[in-house]
């Protein structure tokens, strides 16, 4: 990215650059997406979280993230993350069977056993040495870069349940699709409304502090939670627990949760965060 970095942009936390050559139309596409979490996503995920009990929403979270796992396989494999492909594959196989088809998260219980990692072809891509291209808001997904915009069309579109629901023509497969990505916005936005609340208070251009925690958490997720430069201690937003646990470090450990951002500004539609 040499030759562009005569219009990279120091982002507002002071925390490097991100390229970003399209600002002006960014921008409005973010207070779009921020319309739409005002008057929409956030008061239903604010119903969400105060009458939908929370071991209720922690199964939900298990089974959304356990039908993630042949994709996030098939990424720790064309990364050469053998390890961690063993890791996914433990995951699967013993809360497939233990854990009700997913529905339980028995292989990480109580934080003890076989930590969740999401993986995903923006993060395959970048492992394969392609840049991250300029930033982009996307209407409704919210910060993402070109090269993980990318994936996400990949992952889209190689989604074995998507597959199987437009090869079936199956308005009940269809219908279970929509609400999969449903549960997905809702459930990730309703543990990050506090979380999200303090960034906004806090910051003198909201737009430029999302940029910068966007760049930063994949630089996180890329790295496998292991990042070369120092950065601000911020809110845990990225991953999709409850917020009174305690917030992740700035340097956590190898097989640390990381998943999905929040709907908005990012919305999953693969679906399933990481934050």
């Amino acid at each position: 990215m040499g030759g562009c970095a005569a219009t990279d942009t120091v982002d507002g936390d002071g925390y490097g650059e991100v390229y970003d050559p399209i600002e002006p139309v960014n921008r409005v596409i973010f207070a779009g997406n921020e319309v739409v979490d005002t008057i929409l996503i956030r008061p239903v995920a604010e119903a969400y979280r105060d009458y939908f009990p929370e071991p209720l929403q922690n199964r939900a979270r298990d089974i959304l993230r356990h039908l993630r796992s042949p994709l996030i396989l098939a990424n720790e494999l064309m990364q050469g993350d053998f390890e961690g492909a063993g890791n996914v594959l433990a995951r699967f196989v013993i809360n497939s069977i233990a854990g009700l088809g997913g529905f339980i998260d028995v292989a990480n219980h109580n934080g003890q056993g076989i930590p969740f990692e999401n993986e995903d072809f923006g993060q395959t891509l970048a492992v394969w040495g392609v840049d991250a291209g300029p930033y982009l808001v996307i209407p409704i997904i919210g910060p993402s870069n070109a090269r993980d915009a990318a994936g996400l069309v990949v992952e889209t579109l190689a989604d074995p349940i998507g597959i199987w629901a437009r090869f079936a023509d199956s308005a009940v497969l269809d219908g279970f699709q929509y609400g999969r990505l449903g549960l997905s916005i809702i459930d990730a936005r309703a543990r990050t409304i506090s979380a999200l609340d303090e960034v906004r208070a806090t910051s003198v251009d909201f737009y430029a502090t999302m940029r910068s925690l966007y760049s930063q958490f994949r630089e996180a997720e890329i790295r496998d939670g292991e990042i070369e430069q120092d950065i601000p201690d911020i809110p845990d937003y990225t991953d999709f627990e409850d917020e009174s646990e305690e917030p992740v470090t700035t340097e956590p450990a190898r097989g640390d949760e990381v998943s999905e951002l929040p709907p908005v500004p990012r919305l999953d539609l693969r679906p399933d965060v990481n934050r």
